[in-house]
């Protein structure tokens, strides 16, 4: 791991992880030089953050859980980003004994750069290369952690939310080394629950890529969803799913019923409506989780 340079040192917090008074929660961050290719082709090489969580309480070496965060609809959401950190769902996993790696890819917050995930015009996007330049961030980051000697080299589990859900089923279709299953939370590209709600850009091409990504897919998966997603609706995720299964993938789907203004939002905002569901389909992949 000579080429990485790391940020700060390990930050200590009180985790109180199970009644243990002196578990914490570790936080690490460390930029990581990756280089990938637009939807022109043209190629783009950056160091983009990552942040790693793990308990120091639960045994090394721990399995890995990657979380790829979503994308914002406008240039200015994507630098507000800032550092893509999920800390409620981070503690949660990190609890269960996994080390969490969460990118800041590039073109978003403190990572910065150009976007290198602009599809084109909203009649005919091109999703494949845009979730392709996506998932090798995530390619070349696994390759840097399964150097760690306090990970599971073999028992990866993907995990994204809206175009990061997408870029987890990107990912999943590629098979990379040691990934055992994928959970794709909201996933999807081209939403706008402003300009045109439940109404996302191109949604044929979306599922032909679901398709298609369904062909070389071999893991199993949870899809979930919510039936108040403003960004992609009730009905498109479920023919998305169906073009994946169709094609050889496996996935379980959820819908889980409406929650908040935009159930979009569900992984960030409502943490205990998807936990237990998390929680048993990982159980079921042979993951000792607790509730």
């Amino acid at each position: 791991m000579k080429h990485l340079h790391r940020i700060i040192a390990p930050a200590l917090l009180a985790a109180g992880l199970h009644g243990t008074a002196h578990a914490k929660l570790v936080e690490q961050q460390f930029d990581l030089p990756v280089h990938v290719a637009n939807a022109w082709g043209k190629v783009v090489e950056q160091p983009i953050r990552v942040t790693v969580y793990f308990n120091d309480a639960t045994p090394a070496p721990r399995p890995i859980v990657l979380i790829n965060h979503g994308r914002a609809v406008d240039a200015d959401g994507r630098a507000a980003l800032g550092r893509a950190r999920f800390p409620e769902a981070s503690r949660w996993f990190a609890e269960r004994g996994f080390l969490v790696a969460v990118p800041t890819r590039i073109g978003y917050g403190v990572s910065g750069g150009e976007d290198v995930e602009d599809s084109g015009s909203c009649n005919n996007r091109l999703y494949p290369p845009v979730f392709r330049a996506a998932a090798d961030q995530s390619l070349q980051l696994l390759d840097v952690l399964r150097q760690r000697d306090d990970v599971v080299k073999d028992r990866t589990v993907l995990l994204g939310q809206s175009f990061g859900g997408a870029t987890t089923v990107t990912l999943a279709s590629l098979n990379p080394a040691g990934v055992v299953t994928a959970i794709n939370f909201a996933g999807g590209g081209g939403g706008d629950p402003k300009a045109h709600p439940e109404q996302p850009c191109s949604p044929v091409q979306l599922r032909r890529m679901f398709a298609g990504y369904g062909q070389t897919a071999h893991v199993p998966m949870l899809w979930a969803y919510t039936e108040n997603d403003r960004f992609f609706g009730a009905t498109l995720p479920r023919e998305w799913v169906q073009a994946f299964r169709d094609a050889g993938g496996q996935a379980e789907f959820k819908q889980f019923p409406p929650h908040g203004e935009d159930g979009h939002l569900l992984f960030a905002k409502f943490p205990q409506v998807w936990q237990p569901v998390v929680a048993d389909f990982l159980r079921r992949q042979g993951f000792d989780i607790k509730d």
